[in-house]
């Protein structure tokens, strides 16, 4: 997870996972996080490898460092269900899932999503444009 007010370009990979891309569009600013797993459920460390933990931990660190909640929107990518990946738990569609009713519950509005398939993905995130560059791997 990464949010910063001045210029970075992040890089991340995904198959099954998913990342969410936020930015507040007055201040013109943002961050992303990846995540492996849709949902902590209270067993070992909350870190943000789950969804239910990185998407709010990423509004937060938004927050925190001034952004307005009113002023969010999203982008997400990935949940990928690729061949070398067993489908038996949906990991990726169950991660897409999550992402989309976290921030519906965050009233975020998602510009933008690339999700699904049998691709994995390599994106490129500008935290001051949000300008995303997607590959499919």
């Amino acid at each position: 997870m990464f949010a910063h007010k001045a210029s970075h370009d992040i890089t991340t990979v995904l198959g099954s996972c998913v990342a969410v891309c936020l930015y507040d569009q007055k201040q013109q600013f943002g961050g992303m996080n990846h995540f492996m797993l849709p949902i902590w459920k209270d067993e070992g460390l909350a870190t943000p490898k789950y969804g239910n933990i990185a998407i709010p931990r990423l509004v937060d660190k938004m927050l925190s460092i001034g952004a307005k909640k009113n002023n969010l929107v999203a982008k997400v990518f990935g949940g990928a269900n690729s061949v070398m990946e067993s489908n038996v738990y949906e990991i990726g569609k169950r991660n897409i899932q999550i992402a989309f009713e976290l921030l519906d519950r965050h009233n975020i509005r998602v510009l933008k999503s690339d999700t699904d398939g049998k691709k994995n993905r390599r994106i490129m995130m500008n935290t001051a444009t949000n300008k995303i560059y997607l590959k499919y791997i």
